[in-house]
């Protein structure tokens, strides 16, 4: 079984940073790409960022471009989003996403639970 943990969301004041992170874990073979979405109220969940496994290559959402950094650790099947410069309008709840395989099964997508991110003074 595997399963995806975030962890450090909060509240922060705008203008102020976060450090989210995602750990996999279970009975993972290996991990190609993996993501950040966020969902705000009332509003469907978006790609916030995205990781490659093999060269590391990275992709952002316009809007988080500049202020966010994702990054990985493949040793540990971690992935960080390191949030600068926060908004009011990144407010949302953060999911992580991973394809992946295990012992078991071929690539297929997993999520996390969720993390809360609100941005307000």
């Amino acid at each position: 079984q595997v399963q995806l943990v975030e962890s450090g969301g909060g509240l922060v004041q705008p203008g102020g940073s976060l450090r989210l992170s995602c750990a996999a874990s279970g009975s993972i073979f290996s991990i190609n790409a993996m993501n950040w979405y966020r969902q705000a109220p009332g509003k469907e969940r978006e790609l916030v960022a995205g990781i490659t496994s093999g060269d590391g290559s990275t992709n952002y959402a316009d809007s988080v471009k500049g202020r966010f950094t994702i990054s990985r650790d493949n040793a540990k099947n971690t992935v960080y989003l390191q949030m600068n410069s926060l908004k009011p309008e990144d407010t949302a709840v953060y999911y992580c996403n991973a394809e992946l395989r295990t012992v078991s099964t071929w690539y297929r997508g997993y999520w996390g639970k969720g993390t809360l991110v609100t941005v307000s003074s």
